[in-house]
């Protein structure tokens, strides 16, 4: 479906191009606060400041990065979904916010699909499934039929628990039909460290997170999450290739506005973020994150949100994930 959107969503620079300049005229008039849910250094931050600046540059108006992390970005995602919807404060959200919390959560103050308009995808960045050194699997075949030969005897580490890299696992555990053991770390430094020392024997990892690790060989790659191979890790099969049709499990960042936000607001943003994703350099620094940019229509983008919402709400009831 990815594939998809970033056809659709590039197809449309042409058309709408000289447009966005147009409504530019009328829309922005003032500086535009785009609220990220998570703390400043981390990667939604870093491509948030990547694409405020281009866009600022593209619609003549400061974008002013406002962070407002807590409870998985729930706190940014509350606070935009009742602010008032005149296109001056949007989200940049993720598959957390957009499409898991509302399951994990037990008490969340929104919905993802009633409280937003969607402006656009932005990109995709595939976890890479990492073994330890010794793991006897250089293949996600072997690696599944060693788990299958070995049930509850090994180990998958991630960032933390319900967050994107423990439901890549549950996702694994489904559709491989395997058990192996969930072991949740606070954050991904010492969950891949433990997978290095072989207390853990695997972990879905992002591919900012784990590329240093990779160039130095302390992890096996076997597979990458999304449909299609990205572009830092070419060589690095999908796991659909690898063998687990339709397998896809990626962290995924997009701009919404409040709900209610006129339309022709929606459309200058989404076309103001395609033209932005065209840039050079824009897509070089996201690319340095392990971000494949996307750019889709803001009704694509909502399809999107859509479909995840169902198939990451069985994984986490399959799971027994809650979070408070």
């Amino acid at each position: 479906m990815v594939r998809k959107i970033l056809a659709a969503g590039f197809g449309l620079i042409a058309l709408f191009g000289v447009t966005a300049v147009a409504f530019a005229a009328d829309y922005p008039e003032r500086p535009i606060t785009i609220v990220v849910g998570f703390p400043p250094g981390g990667a939604s931050d870093i491509m948030a400041r990547i694409l405020t600046a281009k866009l600022g540059a593209l619609l003549g108006q400061p974008f002013v990065v406002d962070n407002r992390p807590g409870a998985g970005g729930n706190v940014a995602g509350e606070l935009v979904a009742h602010a008032a919807p005149d296109g001056y404060t949007i989200l940049l959200g993720n598959n957390a916010i957009l499409a898991t919390n509302g399951s994990l959560y037990e008490k969340i103050g929104f919905d993802a699909e009633k409280d937003f308009d969607p402006i656009s995808l932005i990109g995709t960045q595939a976890n890479v499934l990492v073994v330890n050194l010794s793991v006897p699997a250089h293949s996600l075949k072997e690696l599944i039929e060693l788990a299958k030969a070995n049930p509850g005897k090994l180990n998958f580490a991630s960032s933390g628990y319900g967050l994107a890299a423990h439901l890549a696992g549950e996702l694994f555990k489904t559709e491989a039909h395997i058990d192996i053991v969930h072991v949740p770390y606070k954050g991904s430094a010492p969950a891949l460290q433990d997978v290095i020392a072989g207390d853990d024997q695997m972990m879905f990892a992002t591919t900012s997170g784990v590329m240093g690790f990779l160039k130095n060989g302390q992890v096996r790659p076997l597979a990458v999450t999304t449909l299609k191979r990205t572009a830092i890790l070419p060589d690095i099969p999908t796991m659909d290739e690898a063998g687990l049709p339709g397998f896809e499990a990626t962290t995924w960042h997009g701009l919404v506005a409040p709900a209610g936000t006129p339309k022709n607001i929606i459309e200058t943003l989404h076309r103001a973020v395609v033209e932005a994703l065209k840039d050079p350099d824009v897509a070089q620094k996201l690319a340095n994150l392990g971000i494949d940019p996307v750019g889709s229509a803001p009704d694509e983008f909502g399809a999107y949100i859509k479909a995840e919402i169902p198939k990451w709400a069985a994984v986490i009831k399959a799971s027994g994930a809650k979070m408070q």
